[in-house]
This record gives structure tokens, C-alpha cells and sequence, in this order.
């Protein structure tokens, strides 16, 4: 079992509440950082379990320009009421067909745990990942957690959707740090940051869509892709 954290706002405050088998967790409270993205204006703090934290191997420096660092706390988004999880159990694709660790399947199970069995790893270079949400919805939020038992960073994370299963046409980038558009899908803005288990949080800002698709090209530590859990958030 893993410890299941629910992040509450109220008008004044924001509290953690933990529950779980292993006890309640030692994070206190919840404020906001410069990773937390502005609110959407929706009617609604947007909620889910945080992993524990679980650090391994050697710390390998995280030699990026303009780096964002790891959060302290979860973030906070306001979504419209009615938000829940789309992307549970949904079929996912991938440029890598036979990826080195694991299976595509992983990335929407439910589990964000770090260490073996809870990740999938994809070949080195550009490489995407698709979600199918197998009906239109209009896109409150995607939360993404690619690795975070060792703090790196990945390197060109494009974050797109569309109700195109081939991204020809219709494709709206929701994110995009990759600042010499070596993922080929124009030059992004966002800065690059530090996995955690908090993931990053991205706005979708209302945007209708079918697919999901995340690009990376390897991160701070080795060449090579990952990804935990994807949690696309809807209505």
C-alpha cells in the first residue's frame, strides 16, 4: 500500500490530510511555489495521491540553463466542478514499440511509486507516448510524473493534444520546454524542471481533445525516457 495524500484548500488554508496503512504523512502543509501553475479560474482545487518520497542511487548534477527546481510542496490548480480523471486504464501508445523496461500499460495504472516495476523506460533520442481518452472531453489539467526516485531533469517535454490520433491537424501545445525544437514541434518557452514526486502539473485549459501525446529526449542522468503515471483530468 502506498501512503495516499489528498490536498484540500479551504478559504484560508491549505492542509494535507493523509491516510494509509504506513501512517499519516510528515508533510505539514501545503503552500504555493514558483511551480505551481496560476489558477484556470475553475471552481474547484484539483486533488490526487501523492507517492512517498523514495530517493535512490548517487545524486548526478542537473547541468540545465534556466532550471526550475523541485517543488517543496504539491502544486494547486482550480479546475471547473465536475473535474474528475479521465485517463484511468486507458490505452496508451508509443514510438518505442517494445520499450527497454516495462510496458506503455503503466503509464495510466494508477501507480506512482518510484522504483522497479512501477516505471516503463523507452529507447533513447525523441520519443513520445500517447493516451487514448477513446472520446472527445474538454481538458482540465494533465499530470505527469516521469521519474522521481533520483532528482534529473528531461530534457525537450512537449505536452500536446488533439482529437487527431496522428497529430496531423487540430494539435494544441499545452507545454513545451524544448528551446531548439529538437522534438521537431516548434521551440518552446516553458522552462525545464526537476522530477518529484509531486509531478508537474499543466493547465489544459478547457481544450477539447481525444490524445494525449508527451515527448521526451532523454534527461540530466542518462539517454534515456521514462514515465510513471500520466493523469489526465476532464470532463
Amino acid at each position: 500500500m502506498k501512503h495516499l495524500v489528498t490536498l484540500t484548500l479551504t478559504a484560508s488554508a491549505l492542509i494535507f490530510t493523509a491516510c494509509g496503512d504506513k501512517g499519516a504523512s510528515d508533510d505539514a502543509a501545503v503552500s504555493t511555489n514558483a511551480s505551481a501553475p496560476a489558477s484556470s479560474g475553475g471552481g474547484m482545487p484539483l486533488t490526487t495521491e501523492i507517492p512517498p518520497e523514495l530517493i535512490e542511487g548517487t545524486p548526478q548534477p542537473i547541468k540545465v540553463s534556466n532550471l526550475e527546481q523541485a517543488p517543496t510542496s504539491a502544486p494547486v490548480l482550480m479546475v471547473p466542478e465536475g473535474t474528475k480523471l479521465l485517463s484511468a486504464g486507458k490505452p496508451v501508445t508509443g514510438s518505442d514499440d517494445f520499450p527497454i523496461i516495462g510496458e506503455l500499460e503503466y503509464i495510466t495504472d494508477g501507480d506512482k511509486e518510484a522504483g522497479e516495476g512501477y516505471f516503463v523506460e523507452l529507447m533513447d533520442g525523441p520519443q513520445w507516448v500517447q493516451i487514448d481518452l477513446e472520446a472527445p472531453a474538454d481538458l482540465a489539467a494533465i499530470w505527469v510524473w516521469h521519474y522521481h526516485s533520483q532528482a534529473r531533469a528531461y530534457h525537450d517535454v512537449v505536452v500536446q493534444v488533439s482529437n487527431d490520433p496522428e497529430f496531423a491537424t487540430g494539435v494544441t501545445t499545452l507545454f513545451n520546454n524544448d528551446y531548439d525544437n529538437s522534438a521537431e514541434q516548434g521551440k518552446g518557452s516553458a522552462k525545464p524542471y526537476v522530477d518529484s514526486r509531486y509531478g508537474k502539473l499543466i493547465d489544459a485549459k478547457g481544450t477539447n481533445a481525444q490524445y494525449v501525446r508527451l515527448y521526451s529526449n532523454g534527461n540530466t542522468a542518462n539517454d534515456m525516457n521514462h514515465y510513471i503515471e500520466v493523469e489526465v483530468y476532464g470532463q
